[in-house]
Formats: C-alpha cells, structure tokens, sequence
C-alpha cells in the first residue's frame, strides 16, 4: 500500500497530493499484527510521506501532514499493544479454563458392562464462555449410573460447580441405594456450597439463581429397562430403530440447588430400554444452537434422519450436522453429548 500510493504521487501532476493515504497502511496493519510491526510501517509510512513532499519539509501544510501521520501511527502502535496484550489474557483465561473443565470432565469408557458409551464436550468459541457442562457414569453391583447437567453460569465459577457435582455423584453413586436418595444427596452437595459461600451483599439475587439442571440414570443390567430423574434437564432421546422418542417425565425435580424453595416429592420414573436401542444425552447448548436465521437446532429430526449405527457415528454424525447448523460454524453456549447403547 505505502509503495503503491508513493509511486501514483509521483507519477500525479503535481497539484495531486496522495501522502494523507499513507495513514491506512499502520492503522491496518494495527488490526492484526503486534506493537513492533505496526511500528516498522508506521515509520516507513512517515518516511515515505517525508520522501514525496514536493518543496521544503517545513512548508506547514506538510509539517502538519507528517506531524498528523506520526500521531496516529503512534496511536495505533499502542492499540495494537493493548489488543495484543487483552488476547494474551483471554488466551490464557481459556487456557485455564479448558484445563480445569479436562480434569473434571474425566473421558467416559467406552465398555460399561451391557453398554457401549461414547461422549462428546463441544466449547463454545466465544471468549471465555467455558460453561459447567458435566457428565459421569459410575458402576454399581446392579447396573450403571449417569449424569448429565448444566450449571446455570459460564467462566471457572460454572466449572468449580460442576465439580462439586461430580464428585459428590461419584463419591455416592455407588453405595447410595436408591436413586431419589442419590439426587438428595447431590441437592444437599449443592445447597451446602452456595449456603457456604461468601457472596457480597450486591450479588445476593444472582446468588439465588444459581442451580444445576441434571439427569439422573440408573441402568440395570439384566432388566430391559432404565430409571429417571430429571431435575429441570431437556429429556433424553431413545432411539430405537427409526424411531426417535423424548423420554418426558411426568413429574420432574427441580434444579439441583432450588430444592429449598420448591420442596418437591423426588420419584424415579421407569422406561423401556431394550438391546440393540440407544440413548442420548445432551445439554441445552446442543438445542440452543441457531442458524443464520435465528431457528433452533431440530435435534430430534435431524437424529430422525441418522441412518443408525454405533455410539460414536452418531456423536460424529451431531457434532459436524450442529456446526452446520450453527452460524457461522460457532456454538452460543458450550453443548455435551453422551450416546448409549445398550449391546445385550
């Protein structure tokens, strides 16, 4: 750019000034590159500016042009300084983040008894929007557990919850007999955090709603069947043959952390889970995903049109059909999936 506006200068007549252009070439260059580049051109734009002036330097129409490319090539220099060191923070916040959620989000094995379980965490491209996805299976002398939630919050805070919840669903999950006293167990993990918490005054309403959607499941291993608690999660999907079937529970929990207020009756709730179907869950950031324009990801038809295979083909199949979906290719919201599939 600076050669090519010095060389039409030069050629123009000469009443033609082009010098005031020059001021393009750092005030891009600061939108991409660092300090030190932006800098280098912004001195080599003065020096070009300083080379077509026609006449004496100190004329003051020049005098102000180059005084006026010197000021905003200093100007850029230091925005440029500023974006490079905000990036850093952001990389490095996100670097942390994705840390700390990789040691909570242990991988899931793929062989749990009957079960054949693959599981996907996709993180929202947005700068520092690492949520408090979470899930876990854990064996028991009977069967499986899992669960699947969304602490309500983004950032490390959404992530330390998260935590809390798995670990009390693996320190429980299996020597807690049965289901609604297993969910009593993580509401009080919960409720115990926030009331220990040391929130200041003017947070104390943003304190009040924070809480935890889940999914509670417990798999028997020789019964052709599940069990179901759902505390305020989207329902899972059964899918048995080219049959895809929301698996609505009659009377939900509330979230975990809100069962103070609410002070429900907790029921498991039973469903029919033969070999050969599978199940899937996910978070609300997999249905909150839109497109271009504005629509909503149609999770249920588009698993609709899956022509049926393994845990981890279907999993593949959601992640590229979603990132489709997206604009963009960009999630709103982090979004977790688990698929399984019971073999026998």
């Amino acid at each position: 750019m600076i050669a090519l506006v010095t060389v039409v200068d030069v050629l123009a007549p000469s009443d033609v000034h082009l010098g005031p252009f020059l001021v393009a070439a750092p005030a891009i260059t600061a939108s991409f590159a660092g300090p030190w580049i932006t800098a280098v051109i912004g001195a080599v734009a003065v020096l070009a500016q300083t080379a077509m002036v026609r006449g004496s330097v100190t004329d003051l129409n020049h005098t102000f042009q180059i005084s006026a490319l010197v000021l905003i090539s200093v100007f850029v220099t230091v925005f440029a300084h500023l974006r490079e060191v905000h990036e850093k923070e952001m990389i490095q916040l996100r670097s942390v983040a994705e840390t700390a959620q990789q040691v909570v989000l242990r991988p899931l094995r793929e062989r749990i008894g009957p079960l054949r379980i693959a599981s996907m965490y996709l993180s929202a491209v947005a700068e520092a929007q690492i949520g408090g996805d979470l899930y876990a299976a854990a064996r028991t002398a009977q069967g499986t557990r899992l669960i699947i939630g969304d602490v309500r919050g983004k950032g490390l805070e959404a992530v330390g919850e998260a935590a809390l919840v798995l670990g009390a669903f693996r320190a429980a999950a299996r020597h807690v007999g049965e289901l609604p006293e297993l969910v009593a167990y993580l509401e009080e993990a919960v409720a115990s955090d926030l009331d220990d918490a040391d929130i200041p005054a003017k947070e104390i309403g943003d304190q009040n709603e924070r809480f935890v959607t889940a999914a509670v499941l417990d798999i028997p291993d020789h019964e052709p069947e599940l069990h179901i608690i759902s505390c305020g999660h989207p329902p899972p999907l059964l899918i048995r043959g080219h049959h895809v079937l929301p698996l609505e529970v009659e009377l939900p929990a509330p979230p975990l952390g809100l069962a103070e207020l609410l002070h429900p009756n907790v029921a498991t709730e039973t469903f029919a889970y033969a070999p050969g179907d599978t199940l899937l869950l996910y978070t609300d950031g997999v249905l909150e995903a839109r497109d271009g324009s504005g629509a909503f990801y149609p999770l249920q038809e588009r698993i609709a049109t899956f022509p049926g295979a393994g845990p981890h083909d279907l999993l593949r199949h959601l992640h590229s059909d979603l990132l489709a979906h997206a604009a963009g290719g960009v999630l709103g919201d982090d979004a977790a999936m688990v698929a399984i599939q019971r073999v026998q």
